[in-house]
């Protein structure tokens, strides 16, 4: 074999290993595009049952064959306190469980008596889905065609590696120096860093399946690499749950927890065997028995039993992961700043839009709670001219204008993904009810100007129009609450709540302006304060309409 022939083999297999990424890739974000309101719905039922914990886990990451994308949608909901740590557990179990599904369709793509022509008949699939994707407009059939294109390609990619792998083993010197590479723990830690790097255990597994099938390394050699793989594909929780709270942090530690464990209980178990047989036999001897003349397989199948076997293991032992996670990732002070800024949102969840709508939401939630607070904090200043919290509506004033920017551009980035019709038109709506949310601020600091004006004149309002303050004040405040739970639950009763509260706030304002002109005419109320009082119900009434307008988004997404 000469120089040209193991570049081009070298060449080879790196072009397999990027058409392999792209394809796990490109399946991965159609499949959890098309499935992503359901995975929503899916993760907040977990309960306390822990084997329903796993099985939730197994299901979502083999319906969007993505162990890192199910990883990081668990730490980013016990980020906002959706889910609790021994619940996002359970899924990671259930995760690791569900990511050797990609193994087993590597084997069955090598399987047969001519891996080559199996794998074509796979691979042909990424021309159906081409196919699908250029002549059709409907948005659910170019989902379609991108989940067969990703899953043709895979094996596009695995037959490039595995032709490379077979140029690779007519080396002697190839074949010579991997043999020598039999320290389990070396192998270990190589299959580990690799992963690391390329961020992605399904390629190190399918470079490993390739690898034993063409003979440049034993099974056993093949076993050791798959089990490193799995602590190098925490890399991907890692990186999401150190940028995030501490609950994020004890997330990705346990999930790095549990890979640990699975591998020194295996490492373990293999060195028992060994002293106990005297060396005769191996997790490679046993497999290559319980599936004889299929390498592929025997692979597949053991990355499969080591991530039940040490599910099963860890299942009971979840309590003191999660303790030992708490003890490694200590609480820290929460560091006080007057700086706006992100509370549920970063851009490493840009990378699971799943993960990032549902974080957009809740600050948006968060939002319309700094806004109603601002208005009523405005109510207070004008009707008792106490400036006390001036300083605080300031700040807040300045966060609602930091979100209305911030929410809206991550609403624009979030929707250059693939979403499925639902998400897509919720961040439509979002951007309209960021601007409501940042409009209400404008009227509370309107009315605080009104109360600005009243002390320098050193006047206030009637105690009849205190009265009447005080009632729309109430009536804003239950429209908030009906709108919250309309927003958040996607609940149409309480929208219709919400509808009746607005009329009524509507008639009130009305009745206010009425009541005042009467009151100046009969020398009850003061005329100084006539123009701010008729300018705070009208500010009051335009509070009503753009929470009534955060309400109204749900009747788009039903």
């Amino acid at each position: 074999m000469n120089l040209i022939s193991i570049l081009t083999a070298i060449l080879t297999l790196i072009a397999g290993i990027g058409v392999f990424l792209v394809a796990c890739t490109m399946m991965s974000s159609n499949l959890e595009s098309a499935a992503s309101r359901r995975l929503k719905q899916l993760f907040t039922k977990t309960g306390n049952n822990k084997w329903i914990g796993v099985g939730i886990g197994t299901l979502g990451t083999a319906a969007i064959q993505s162990s890192g994308a199910v990883t990081v949608m668990v730490i980013g909901f016990v980020n906002v306190g959706i889910m609790s740590l021994a619940q996002a557990a359970t899924i990671i179990y259930g995760a690791n469980i569900g990511t050797t599904v990609t193994a087993q369709l590597v084997a069955l793509g090598l399987s047969g008596s001519n891996s080559i022509s199996t794998t074509l008949i796979f691979a042909a699939f990424a021309g159906i889905g081409a196919f699908i994707m250029l002549f059709t407009k409907n948005d659910s059939w170019k989902k379609t065609g991108g989940i067969l294109t990703g899953f043709g390609l895979l094996f596009v990619g695995l037959s490039m590696m595995a032709n490379a792998m077979d140029e690779f083993a007519t080396l002697d010197s190839v074949k010579l120096f991997l043999a020598s590479i039999r320290n389990p723990l070396l192998l270990v830690i190589l299959g580990a860093i690799i992963t690391a790097i390329i961020q992605s255990s399904s390629v190190m597994t399918s470079i490993a399946i390739t690898m034993v099938v063409t003979g440049l390394i034993s099974l056993d050699q093949g076993i050791y690499l798959t089990m490193g793989s799995n602590i190098g594909s925490c890399v991907v929780a890692i990186i999401a749950g150190f940028t995030s709270g501490v609950a994020a942090k004890r997330t990705a530690m346990i999930h790095l927890l549990f890979n640990v464990l699975g591998v020194i209980l295996f490492l373990g178990c293999a060195l028992f065997l060994r002293l106990v047989t005297s060396g005769t036999w191996s997790f490679g001897n046993i497999f290559e028995y319980l599936f004889p003349a299929a390498p592929q397989l025997q692979l597949a199948m053991f990355h499969t039993v080591f991530n039940v076997c040490t599910m099963f293991v860890a299942l009971p032992l979840t309590n003191g992961l999660v303790k030992l996670a708490c003890r490694m990732v200590k609480d820290v002070p929460i560091e006080q700043t007057n700086e706006p800024h992100l509370y549920f949102l970063d851009s490493k969840m840009l990378r699971t839009p799943v993960v990032a709508i549902r974080q957009l939401k809740a600050e948006v939630e968060n939002m319309a709670q700094l806004a109603i607070e601002n208005y009523h904090r405005s109510v207070h200043n004008v009707t008792t001219l106490d400036n006390s919290n001036r300083e605080l509506f300031e700040k807040t004033e300045r966060q609602l204008n930091f979100l209305n920017h911030e929410l809206v551009h991550y609403a624009l980035l979030l929707s250059e993904n693939q979403l499925n019709s639902f998400d897509h038109q919720y961040l439509i709506s979002t951007i309209r009810t960021v601007s409501d949310l940042e409009r209400i601020g404008d009227y509370a600091k309107n009315i605080i100007e009104y109360a600005d004006s009243l002390r320098q004149q050193q006047i206030n309002f009637s105690e009849y129009a205190l009265k009447e303050i005080k009632q729309v004040d109430q009536l804003i405040s239950a429209l908030y609450d009906a709108t919250i739970q309309a927003y958040h639950k996607m609940d149409m009763t309480s929208l219709g709540l919400a509808n009746q509260i607005e009329d009524e706030v509507d008639q009130l304002t009305d009745e206010m302006e009425r009541n005042h002109i009467q009151r100046l005419a009969l020398g009850i109320c003061k005329p100084q304060a006539g123009t701010e009082y008729i300018s705070l119900a009208q500010n009051s009434e335009r509070v009503a309409d753009h929470l009534i307008n955060v309400a109204k988004t749900i009747r788009d997404l039903q």
